[in-house]
């Protein structure tokens, strides 16, 4: 056989391969995720047996589909409130530095059930591969990089841990960090502990890798005890922060890495500075360990923003009043040698800022950055985790009756709605009906909205409560209710699941 033979033969082992790989095993209920045959590696993550890669048709990009196996049903049953509510918080979680959750679902059989989750696919890999190609590359770790990188990962910690009740991430490490090709850094696994403390009496906790027995430097003393609070985070983020410093900390091969070895690591740290803020973090009293947010205050991190980066949060946060290329319409006009800003101080010369000093592109490029996250305002602004709206989770049985307090209102939508297309989807195993909305803006946007309704709701409320959380105008409260009224009653004449569309509002 000839060479070009034999090329030719690899060449179409793998395109067959490949194509087996892209084969589709399975769609979610609504259609939107398909599950592909290439299988994830998730971690130690208790119950979650297999994650696959899957496909978002309406966004045409990659996503994670796991599964999480309940081989006796009965078992399910008993924890079948706590999974509801344990997702539904989860769905809420939205913060630029987090692996996002999409979309989950229980698939109940006769004797056995599960539950399908659908989060974010991060492409680029963990941060663990960043630092071992940055090594063997002979490269050091940017001290700038390591200060951003630090900063993005506490503003996500400090964000999970202002959520009431705050939630624990217990799994912190370079293989759960994950790094973006534009250097935005993400954490994943935020349901690991969630899933350990939910299900450890039911699900097997499957045995620690070879692999996963070299993290166990990751968790602090108090690992394995019922103490279970953010501290247990910090002192994981401690080590995250030593290991970006180093590339890697030394230890044995085939054994855990040792509290000797982590402090010579620490001791040979040539910022003094962030050695102080690194072994504050890995105090084995967790009483004295620093807040996420307190870290944010550090003076190894904390610095005075420039007004450029508050220029552009200020205009990402008002983006919805200002088109989209506002930049290349203002500074197109201009002679690149004019004057945009002047600086005058008495007694000292005149600086002036020319717009030829800041290029269309690289303003564009650093707004792109900001919206993306890689540049948050963390010193002074901390993102706050959204309130539950009883109406937009999943009700548990046996509280029709029960109304939460209602939190305080949010910023309120001066858009108008020109119009809506409501679903209306049945579900056989309870009496509760799916709601989607779809509403078209009069700026020409789309916001989509679902919830789950119960018979004891009205649209009335519903109404009220879409624009009590900042989704829709007052104005278009009542004709919004009028609406839902006519469809729920349509719903149920039919029996079947509908969609309507009411155009033309205003």
């Amino acid at each position: 056989m000839s060479i070009p033979e034999k090329e030719h033969l690899t060449s179409a082992a793998q395109t067959e391969e490949s194509e087996d790989e892209s084969e589709v095993l399975e769609e979610s209920p609504c259609g939107r995720w398909q599950k592909r045959k290439e299988q994830m590696n998730q971690g130690n993550v208790p119950g979650i047996e297999s994650a696959f890669l899957a496909m978002d048709t309406e966004e045409g990009v990659e996503v994670v589909w796991n599964e999480v196996q309940f081989k006796d049903k009965k078992i399910f049953k008993q924890h079948e409130e706590s999974i509801i509510t344990m997702f539904d918080k989860l769905l809420l979680l939205e913060h630029p530095n987090i692996v996002k959750f999409h979309k989950y679902w229980l698939d109940i059989l006769e004797n056995s059930a599960r539950v399908v989750f659908i989060t974010e696919y991060m492409s680029s890999g963990s941060l663990k591969q960043f630092l071992k190609k940055t090594k063997k590359n002979h490269k050091t770790m940017n001290a700038k990089t390591l200060k951003r990188w630090c900063t993005q990962i506490l503003s996500a910690l400090s964000y999970l841990h202002s959520c009431d009740a705050p939630i624990i991430h217990g799994n912190l490490t370079c293989d759960t960090i994950f790094i973006q090709h534009n250097g935005l850094i993400k954490i994943g696994s935020v349901w690991h502990r969630i899933f350990a403390n939910a299900f450890a009496e039911t699900l097997p906790i499957p045995s620690l890798s070879q692999e996963e027995e070299k993290n166990l430097h990751f968790f602090p003393p108090e690992f394995g005890s019922k103490y279970d609070n953010p501290a247990f985070d910090i002192f994981s983020f401690g080590i995250c922060a030593l290991e970006m410093a180093m590339l890697e900390i030394q230890g044995n091969e085939d054994c855990r890495i040792s509290k000797d070895a982590i402090m010579q690591a620490c001791r040979s740290l040539e910022d003094s500075l962030m050695m102080e803020f690194i072994l504050k973090c890995l105090s084995s009293d967790p009483q004295q360990r620093p807040t996420a947010h307190d870290l944010l205050f550090h003076r190894v991190l904390f610095e005075v923003h420039s007004l450029k980066l508050l220029a552009a949060h200020s205009f990402l946060n008002n983006q919805n009043s200002v088109p989209d290329n506002v930049v290349e319409e203002m500074t197109k006009p201009k002679d690149p040698n004019a004057v945009g800003a002047e600086i005058c101080h008495r007694g000292s010369q005149v600086i002036q800022w020319r717009y030829s000093n800041v290029p269309t592109l690289e303003l564009d490029k650093f707004i792109e950055d900001v919206r993306n996250g890689i540049y948050p305002l963390m010193n002074f602004a901390t993102p706050q985790p959204p309130h539950l709206a009883r109406s937009f989770l999943h009700p548990l049985e046996g509280t029709d009756n029960v109304r939460v307090p209602t939190p305080d209102p949010i910023e309120m939508e001066t858009r108008k709605i020109v119009q809506i297309q409501c679903t209306l989807e049945s579900n056989a195993e309870s009496s509760r009906l799916h709601l989607t909305l779809l509403l078209k803006m009069e700026d020409k946007l789309h916001r989509q909205l679902t919830c789950d309704v119960l018979p004891s709701d009205n649209s009335t409320d519903l109404a009220a409560e879409l624009v009590h959380y900042g989704f829709i105008n007052e104005d278009d409260c009542e004709k919004l209710a009028n609406f839902l009224e006519e469809v729920i009653n349509r719903q149920q004449f039919n029996g079947t699941s509908h969609s309507y569309v009411l155009t033309t509002m205003h």
